[in-house]
């Protein structure tokens, strides 16, 4: 069962990354980098920032919290635990790899970080916000973001589902002792429509952007 589920995840993987183009090439390695989250990072701090100090140190707690913990699951624990070669590193498909930017990743890639540490960000967002735009937005933000890792050729699907699931994880664990310590310490962390609508036009506008620079420059 294992050999046929390998086999599948190889399929899918070289499914995925020989549906490329010089376009796609320069937008998947925008989204694969930190430009991905640029403009929701900060629209997100401005408006945690007109929380209140308080609530803004305790919001930005969490979702550090978050992505540290989807990232050391990820990287620190079940990488060099399951030691499961990437695809660039896999001998027998590694020839059939489309590479970018002779970009390869490291050795080992279950789970992927990116999409661990993508979901985690966008389901606490979520859960904060609890608007149906902005979590739509915020999911086909992080799917893309994950998308482009397999795109690349750095990761399976695999890794990819399973590093989401450890992202949600991570990101309703530290959603719950959140809400346990604001109501302890009475501090009430209150987003609003209009709030939800402006991270949800920074989103959509982030991979927007990336599309048209991505017409402009071929890296």
């Amino acid at each position: 069962m294992i050999e046929n589920l390998t086999a599948i995840d190889q399929d899918l993987l070289l499914a995925i990354n020989g549906m490329h183009s010089p376009y796609f090439d320069s937008f998947m390695w925008l989204m694969s980098r930190a430009w991905a989250y640029v403009l929701l990072a900060l629209v997100f701090l401005y408006l945690a920032y007109r929380q209140g100090w308080k609530q803004m140190l305790l919001i930005l707690v969490a979702v550090a919290l978050t992505i540290t913990l989807a990232d050391q699951i990820s990287s620190g624990l079940l990488k060099p635990l399951v030691q499961r070669f990437r695809p660039t590193h896999t001998e027998e498909i590694a020839n059939l790899i489309h590479v970018v930017n002779g970009y390869r990743g490291g050795r080992y890639g279950f789970v992927s970080s990116h999409a661990a540490n993508s979901f985690g960000a966008a389901v606490l967002l979520a859960l904060l916000f609890r608007n149906r735009g902005l979590t739509t937005a915020l999911i086909v933000w992080a799917s893309i973001v994950s998308y482009s890792r397999m795109y690349l050729g750095v990761h399976y699907p695999g890794d990819i589902i399973c590093g989401a699931a450890v992202g949600v994880v991570s990101a309703y664990l530290f959603y719950k002792i959140m809400l346990i310590v604001s109501r302890r310490t009475r501090l009430q962390v209150n987003f609003s429509a209009r709030d939800a609508k402006l991270l949800t036009i920074a989103t959509i506008s982030n991979v927007i952007a990336l599309l048209i620079v991505a017409t402009i420059f071929e890296i």
